[in-house]
């Protein structure tokens, strides 16, 4: 991923928000960027990366340097599937509701 990254450059928009983290003191950094890569000098922030529906706060460690901000927010909830609901089917009314 590096030496891809070092080839094509970063767009202007990429710049911009590296430019924002670097002047930032403290206060966590909002952005719909996901396609930034983790530098080395993000360690230590609090950026909050927006996933389509509200905003993921990610505190940057060493281990996530190289990686995008976007797989730290994730788009998508895991399903949960409960107990099988009234009238389900026909052996649900076999099945105990608690």
């Amino acid at each position: 991923m590096q030496g891809d990254l070092s080839a094509r450059g970063l767009s202007p928009e990429n710049e911009h928000f590296i430019d924002r983290v670097r002047r930032s003191t403290g206060r966590t950094i909002r952005t719909h960027r996901r396609d930034v890569p983790i530098l080395p000098e993000f360690v230590g922030k609090r950026i909050a990366v927006h996933n389509g529906q509200n905003f993921v706060e990610i505190d940057v460690k060493p281990e996530m340097i190289g990686h995008y901000l976007g797989e730290f927010a994730l788009t998508r909830k895991s399903v949960t599937h409960s107990g099988p609901g009234v009238g389900a089917t026909r052996s649900s009314s076999h099945v105990a509701l608690k």
